[in-house]
């Protein structure tokens, strides 16, 4: 038989057990299974060695499913004792993101304002009041990238 057809087969059998095969592939390596005694042993060596390897107890450290456990409630309980905080830290952005749009109107005659009384050409103060907008943003996102990074820090460190 042509070495081709052996190969297909040995890599269907093994694809079969692992990912799965189609239909028209499982057909075809049935048939050529019940044509080919070589290939039909290799087909039953590779189940009788995964059914061996199956029934091979895994030895694992003494305490592991405990420790697991205890790191899993662990890290549970820091996301609860943070979660109040991010939650105070949304509300208090949306609260001056809509404080900040309601004076924005006022705001904006308060820089026109300075600008003509102090004779700035009038890009100089609108720069300053996209400032304005954009300052507290940056800052919140500065505090928000410090936190993480001190959080990214501490859960780096061996225990």
């Amino acid at each position: 038989m042509n070495k081709n057809l052996h190969d297909r087969a040995e890599k269907l059998i093994a694809q079969e057990r692992i990912e799965g095969i189609s239909q028209t592939e499982r057909d075809w390596l049935a048939a050529h299974l019940g044509e080919c005694p070589v290939c039909a042993q290799v087909a039953q060596q590779t189940t009788a060695a995964l059914r061996a390897l199956r029934g091979l107890p895994v030895l694992l450290p003494r305490g592991l499913a405990e420790r697991t456990q205890f790191r899993v409630q662990l890290r549970a309980q820091e996301m609860r004792e943070r979660e109040p905080r991010r939650r105070l830290l949304w509300i208090m952005c949306v609260m001056s993101w809509a404080l900040g749009i309601a004076a924005a109107p006022y705001v904006w005659r308060a820089f026109e304002w300075a600008g003509e009384h102090l004779g700035m050409p009038r890009l100089v103060w609108e720069m300053g009041f996209g400032l304005w907008w954009t300052i507290p943003a940056l800052i919140a996102a500065a505090v928000v990238l410090m936190e993480n990074l001190r959080l990214a820090h501490e859960n780096d460190r061996p225990d």
